[in-house]
């Protein structure tokens, strides 16, 4: 409803020149229609104040039916839920990578799921040169990176595909080395040579099934070998990145090809997988069937995940959470062979509707749910329209979106903004700029903080609400932060000389958690907080160091139209009765004094 906040003052105004006129009303009949005419008037505003009343109570009741959103607790899940898979290092032309990360960033795509093939990179132990192309091996893949970040995207790199000279038997590609230390070695290449830029790294792929495991016995104890070894190898070069377990193929088969992916999971767990990876990663296709289809032993669906679940949670291991791998279902054409439809098939609208539905309902549904890797984005030409797998894109090879793009770049829009709620560092409408990382610490909201000590790094907050606050972490180390509030001071912290609002994270003790008001009283619509390392320290202080995580964005506190319209109507109704009252009073005529002449 359109509505101008001097429109009382108009009613005020209309009302008060009845008033003026009924004071100039001499004659009983001129007095009569007077009265008639405030009769009108003042069942016309009755009628307007009881709608008004009415249209409050509504408005209320609306608004208080969306409740604010409340914080994941769990690490990595307060995130941009929205990722793909990428085939980007088979594109031979450079802007073809670079064309398909900008229309998977305007699609809202915060993460890019990328292989990083150790054959390519390291084609002889210890050098990661291409002695054919005379060029580092690091070229291709840096680029990648660099555009992934440039555009807001991260990274989740994943690291198999030994090279030759890591085994003897060179029958199958995909087979581990035989040294599982030399994986080591790669490992802890590959993360120091990304320390800053990639944080998450997924260890192997589908082990529990051939030729994932080459001829070698499927066995849950080698992959958890080579895990631990990958894991520690990881943590040493960077403390601060975080390992996917390897997805398992989901399958019913008990054989010496594949392992059932719960039986598998179990073994990884008896021989102590949990203490070599942060988040479990997990394929979740949907075959044929519907998100809502329930999780069932001896069904593939979208939901056995809920199995994999249970299996974490009785070995202790609910803490962590589940990120989604391959993902999606798949829309070959009517016509399609049957014995060729591997993964099932659905239409192209129930293949865009069932993804959107699956990762709002697990949002919903599921704590412990994070980022959802949809297979796939895009490919570059090396999957035939002859088979199956052709038909889970996003994008055509020539660029062509499908529905299933369409309908994730409608549904990524609102994300970017925070409502009403309470939120991790690690929300999507949190954006960096500059050196800041995630530092594990488990007394922080989600387990993570947001850290930097460099001067100049700035924060920015999209919220919309009528007010924010910051959830810090203080301490002797910790610096100045200089805040605004779309550009404007934050009201509720203090200025300096130059009149800029800053925050002092300073405190002789740690303080792991302080929850500072930075700004209120903010009108409806969208606001952006930013925060910047400005350099100056408390004198006190050891460093600059500023942790942030977390922050809470309250409801826009306003009298609303309907109440304002509420109030003037009641008020001119209770002053027409007073007129209407006056009117009606006795006209007591005066003796005529004049002298006749």
């Amino acid at each position: 409803m359109l509505y101008s906040r001097h429109a009382h003052l108009d009613c005020w105004l209309f009302f008060w020149s009845l008033v003026v006129a009924a004071l100039n009303i001499r004659g009983r009949p001129a007095r009569r229609q007077a009265k008639g005419l405030i009769t009108v008037v003042g069942v016309l505003a009755a009628l307007v104040f009881v709608a008004s009343l009415l249209a409050q109570l509504q408005t209320q009741g609306s608004a208080a039916s969306v409740a604010p959103t409340t914080l994941r607790v769990m690490p990595h899940t307060d995130v941009n839920p929205y990722g793909a898979n990428f085939f980007l290092q088979w594109e031979a032309e450079p802007w073809k990578v670079e064309k398909t990360i900008q229309m998977a960033h305007e699609a809202g795509i915060g993460w890019v799921k990328q292989q990083f093939p150790w054959e390519e990179l390291e084609p002889k132990k210890g050098r990661f040169w291409d002695d054919r192309q005379n060029r580092s091996t690091w070229e291709k893949y840096d680029h990648i990176v660099d555009l992934a970040l440039q555009n807001g995207m991260q990274v989740i790199a994943r690291l198999d595909r030994p090279p030759a000279w890591t085994r003897k038997d060179n029958s199958l590609r995909e087979a581990p080395p035989d040294n599982f230390e030399d994986y080591g070695d790669f490992v802890s290449a590959v993360v120091s040579h990304y320390r800053g830029k990639i944080r998450y790294y997924q260890l192997w792929n589908e082990p529990n099934i051939r030729p994932e495991w080459g001829s070698r016995q499927l066995d849950p104890a080698a992959y958890v070998q080579l895990l631990r070894i990958g894991y520690e190898r990881a943590e040493a070069a960077d403390p601060n990145v975080f390992i996917l377990s390897a997805p398992l193929a989901q399958t019913l088969e008990r054989s010496s090809d594949a392992i059932n992916d719960l039986d598998y999971l179990e073994g990884m767990y008896r021989n102590g997988a949990k203490n070599y990876f942060d988040i479990l990663f997990a394929n979740a296709y949907g075959f044929s069937e519907t998100p809502d289809d329930p999780a069932d032993p001896q069904r593939l669906n979208f939901r056995r995940v809920e199995l994999s679940r249970q299996i974490m949670e009785r070995y202790g291991d609910g803490g962590k959470p589940v990120w989604f791998n391959e993902f999606g279902w798949n829309a070959s054409p009517e016509d399609f062979p049957p014995g060729a439809l591997r993964w099932g098939r659905v239409s192209e609208q129930q293949q865009a509707q069932f993804t959107i539905d699956a990762i709002r309902k697990a949002r919903e549904e599921w704590p412990w749910a994070g980022i959802f890797c949809i297979w796939y984005f895009r490919q570059a030409g090396q999957i035939l329209p002859d088979h199956s797998d052709y038909y889970f894109r996003m994008v055509d090879v020539g660029f062509t979106p499908r529905l299933l793009y369409r309908a994730v770049k409608a549904q990524t829009a609102a994300l970017s903004v925070a409502e009403p709620g309470t939120y991790q560092s690690t929300n999507p409408a949190v954006t960096t700029e500059g050196a800041w990382r995630l530092a594990v610490d488990s007394k922080a909201s989600g387990g993570l903080l947001t850290v930097t000590e460099q001067t100049g790094d700035s924060l920015n907050i999209a919220f919309d609400g009528g007010g924010i606050d910051l959830l810090v972490q203080m301490g002797p180390e910790a610096g100045i932060a200089s805040i605004t509030v779309d550009g404007a001071v934050a009201n509720l912290l203090p200025s300096d000389r130059l009149g800029q609002s800053y925050l002092d994270l300073y405190s002789e003790q740690t303080v792991e958690q302080r929850l500072v008001p930075v700004s209120n009283g903010l009108p409806s619509g969208k606001h952006v907080l930013r925060l910047s390392l400005s350099g100056n320290r408390n004198p006190a202080s050891r460093g600059s160091r500023v942790g942030i995580d977390g922050f809470k964005v309250h409801r826009t506190e306003v009298i609303s139209t309907w109440a304002t319209i509420s109030i003037v109507s009641g008020a001119i109704i209770i002053m027409m009765l007073l007129l209407y009252w006056w009117l009606g009073r006795p006209v007591v005529r005066l003796p005529d004094t004049r002298t006749r002449l």
